[in-house]
């Protein structure tokens, strides 16, 4: 009786029940780290193929396997999941009323083991079945099928079904949320409730015996060799799981903030302040001694005078000449031979007309 009261504190009496805000922003945290995580990948992935293309084409297994390390190691160290631990959430099995166990307590192994599952795999399904939603509708404005066949059924019937699934789905969260305002419900979430969990602010105690956790309980040794494997993969995962913990809880507004950066609403504003400056009009050439140098043919070159041959223009004036001749130019003075705008070897640009 004394090592199970040891685990116990008594709960507030009406200051646990965190808002309908607190509630809400925990869940949304995760939802915005994943996209930022994933535009960090697509980067990676686009600057060198080789090394990191693999990421980008398994990033859902990817971020899975560390959400599913992740939420193991605050589940088993916090009695909560990630983001709840960092609103200073827990939680607490369903029927705990005037006792609560301490954060450091660990849940019982059901409610554990269905909570993992319901932080990791129900996203990770939902995700995945919004792709194949996209891919088949893309399937079905190109397929080659005929429209009568019943591979094209199938899926048309079940892309004019997905939105009222979708819909029933937001639905049952929204009504949930509602009557956790309202004070009906003890849980602002389905998955909650199909866990067997609700959720409570950290207590004082809970502060204290996760500080203390954290600073270092040290284990009682073992002896023989099985143990020490399983305590020492143990510990590595725990470290990794720890680090990349800390690491997220440091970046997390970053990542928010990456992932308003390139959100599609902000694509406008972002154009306008990261666009280049409207470049100056061009000189005009009938005052300049420059003007000499073009001719009065289009179809010639202002440097030789001659038919051009492999076109190339120059994107800092738009002019056209020779390969050859704007190539040797270029290199030599570092300008536009017309306009005298500073110019380098990657502003040329090869011409494809119809005739070449």
């Amino acid at each position: 009786m004394a090592e199970v009261g040891a685990h116990l504190t008594a709960a507030p009496a009406g200051g646990d029940r965190p808002s309908v805000f607190e509630a809400v922003a925990q869940d949304s945290l995760m939802a915005a780290v994943k996209p930022a995580l994933q535009h960090l990948v697509k980067v990676l992935a686009e600057s060198n193929p080789a090394r990191y293309g693999f990421l980008w084409r398994w990033f859902d297994e990817v971020y899975v396997l560390l959400d599913l390390l992740l939420q193991q190691h605050y589940l088993a160290t916090c009695n909560a999941s990630f983001s709840e631990n960092f609103y200073s959430l827990k939680r607490i099995p369903m029927g705990e009323g005037t006792q609560q166990l301490l954060a450091t307590a660990g849940l019982p192994k059901r409610q554990h083991w269905k909570s993992l599952l319901l932080l990791v795999l129900v996203p990770y399904l939902k995700g995945k079945l919004e792709k194949l939603v996209s891919s088949l509708r893309e399937e079905d404005e190109y397929s080659i099928h005929p429209p009568s066949s019943s591979w094209k059924r199938f899926y048309r019937a079940f892309l004019a079904a997905y939105p009222f699934v979708n819909m029933t789905w937001e639905g049952w969260f929204l009504i949930q949320q509602l009557c956790y305002i309202l004070g009906k419900a003890q849980h602002h979430s389905p998955m909650l409730r199909l866990a067997g969990v609700r959720l409570v602010r950290l207590t004082a105690e809970d502060i204290q015996a996760l500080e203390k956790k954290l600073s270092g309980a040290t284990s009682s040794q073992t002896h023989s060799f099985t143990p020490r494997v399983q305590s020492a993969v143990r510990k590595a995962l725990g470290a990794v799981a720890f680090s990349l913990s800390t690491g997220l809880s440091v970046s997390v507004f970053f990542l928010q903030f990456l992932d308003w950066w390139y959100s599609s609403e902000n694509q406008e504003t972002i154009k306008s302040l990261t666009a280049l400056p409207t470049p100056p009009p061009p000189v005009h050439l009938e005052q300049e001694p420059s003007s000499a140098l073009l001719p009065r043919l289009k179809t010639v070159c202002p440097l030789c005078h001659q038919v051009r041959v492999n076109a190339t223009a120059l994107s800092t004036s738009g002019f056209v000449f020779c390969y050859r001749c704007v190539y040797t130019y270029v290199k030599t003075h570092q300008r536009c031979p017309v306009t005298g705008y500073a110019t380098e070897l990657q502003h040329l640009v090869k011409l494809y007309s119809p005739e070449s």
